[in-house]
């Protein structure tokens, strides 16, 4: 059964970082493209960054490049989402997912498989 499972959100203050963890199990992640998504309160879902396969490849949005690193770590079946000088409009629930399209794109209706998300509020 495959499975993702995000960590590593929580409260932080503006300007601080946090690092997210997507960890997959039931499957290796290696093969396939995975991007990170955020839905805010009473916002729609939108995708932040993906990484290819290889992680040769990245896809991130203008509103955190600069400011979110994605990675992965294929050995440890694990993709990382760096997030610094985090700002209270990144506060939001973060998922990860697979992508089994072979593109780095973070178009959502590519993505089959979602993790449960993982809790960031930026606040002072």
């Amino acid at each position: 059964q495959w499975q993702l499972v995000e960590s590593g959100g929580g409260l932080v203050q503006p300007g601080g970082s946090l690092r997210l963890t997507c960890a997959a199990s039931g499957f290796s992640l290696a093969y396939y493209t995975i991007g990170w998504f955020r839905q805010a309160p009473g916002k729609e879902r939108e995708g932040i960054s993906c990484i290819s396969s290889s992680g040769g490849r990245t896809n991130t949005v203008d509103s955190v490049k600069g400011r979110f690193t994605i990675s992965r770590d294929n050995a440890k079946n694990t993709v990382y989402l760096q997030m610094n000088s985090l700002k209270p409009e990144d506060t939001a629930i973060y998922y990860c997912a697979v992508s089994r399209d072979g593109r780095t794109s973070l178009t959502m209706g590519l993505y089959d498989h979602w993790g449960q998300g993982t809790q960031v509020t930026v606040s002072s």
